[in-house]
């Protein structure tokens, strides 16, 4: 145990500011020339722009943002639904992601339709715009609502 030591170079021995000029940090020790933060105890506060309102108080803090319960959709085309399925399949969000439509990052579906459908699937996701519900209908699909039911 007394044999340890850190690797070479793990170590570095502090920067002594302030022994002069043959150091390379003598003079003025790397603060530069004169001025503010040249001094003792100078510098300017956190967020201080020089005398330009500052960030924090140019932005409005007032109001209500709907931001956190913002719902996001993945979105699926009828056409897609078309090439991937078999007629009778059902279709929800493990299907999806089973074979390889969703990419699984986002829980919500809505079906949108781009695209024909010719095949009797039966439909269970979060939405689906009212022209791909038509298009649904009329290829014969059977739509369900999220618990299972026909909605």
């Amino acid at each position: 145990m007394e044999n340890l030591r850190p690797p070479k170079g793990a170590i570095k021995s502090k920067k002594r500011v302030g022994r002069g000029n043959g150091s390379t940090i003598g003079g003025t020790s790397g603060r530069g020339s004169n001025g503010q933060n040249a001094r003792s105890g100078g510098g300017v506060r956190p967020g201080f722009e020089g005398g330009q309102m500052p960030l924090y108080r140019r932005i409005a803090r007032r109001g209500f943002s709907n931001y956190p319960f913002k719902k996001e959709y993945e979105l699926i085309y009828l056409s897609k639904l078309d090439e991937k399925y078999t007629a009778g399949e059902t279709v929800n969000f493990d299907t999806l992601k089973e074979k390889g439509i969703l990419s699984g990052k986002k829980k919500l579906v809505k079906i949108l339709s781009n695209g024909e459908i010719t095949k009797k699937l039966k439909i269970s996701v979060d939405k689906i715009s009212a022209s791909a519900k038509e298009k649904l209908i009329a290829a014969g699909c059977e739509i369900m609502d999220e618990e299972g039911s026909n909605g």
